[in-house]
């Protein structure tokens, strides 16, 4: 399939997933996970009007983000549907990356413990910006994943309250990577009671909105559990 092909598909899985949900579907932003293919794809995913580009890993990510954003922008992107990328990290983000990280992706979908909330916030307060970020929960409780425990949550969220430099927008989660159709709906809708809970508890100065969850075989039900972001890598980007 071309990509053209591919994003219909999803937007035609996308306006069923809506209708089944009564959502709005301008509710719901894309992110295009190109951690799978090059800079050419990369490139043509932007002219094609996806501008929420996710990688997980800089050292992966660094050509493709000069290509489309830094030094070797190629300019006649700018006149393309999408314009301009805004990057999305959405991996887990080791401290001694957050040099690379910070002030090249606008968006964190990680955040998920002290130390990297400090480390973000002293890179951000050094280059005058403030950070939008996802807390991460391990809604699924698997050892393998990274995240807060759901319990973890609102303690964590009121230390984040002193962080100037860090603007928590949502919480972000994964289901289970073995999970298959209505096996992943009790995770997302799991994070969904979490930012409820959350905003009950009003220990941010804001209420947060955002729910990134959805990857490429689950973002259906993501979607009808309340998903505003989705993850999709493969079933919209495809591979190289």
């Amino acid at each position: 399939m071309t990509l053209a092909e591919r994003m219909e598909a999803v937007e035609r899985k996308l306006a069923e997933a809506c209708a089944r949900s009564g959502r709005n579907r301008a509710d719901i932003e894309l992110i295009a996970v190109t951690k799978y293919v090059g800079v050419q794809e990369t490139q043509q995913v932007l002219r094609h009007g996806l501008v929420h580009m996710g990688e997980n890993r800089w050292q992966h990510a660094a050509d493709k983000w000069n290509a489309v954003t830094g030094s070797g922008w190629d300019n006649d992107l700018a006149n393309s549907p999408g314009g301009q990328a805004v990057w999305h990290f959405i991996g887990s983000l080791q401290t001694n990356k957050v040099k690379d990280v910070i002030g090249k992706f606008t968006y964190i979908h990680s955040l998920d413990r002290l130390s990297l909330a400090q480390a973000i916030a002293r890179r951000a307060e050094q280059l005058g910006i403030v950070v939008p970020c996802f807390i991460q929960v391990n809604v699924s409780g698997e050892e393998s994943k990274h995240g807060l425990p759901a319990e973890g949550l609102i303690p964590f969220a009121r230390e984040l309250a002193a962080f100037r430099h860090i603007r928590p927008v949502g919480l972000m989660t994964m289901a289970p990577l073995d999970a298959e159709g209505e096996q992943s709906r009790p995770v997302f809708r799991g994070l969904r009671e979490l930012r409820g809970e959350l905003n009950r508890s009003a220990v941010l100065e804001e209420p947060v909105n955002g729910l990134s969850m959805g990857m490429s075989g689950d973002f259906e039900i993501a979607v009808e559990e309340g998903a505003t972001w989705l993850r999709l890598g493969t079933v919209l980007v495809g591979k190289s």
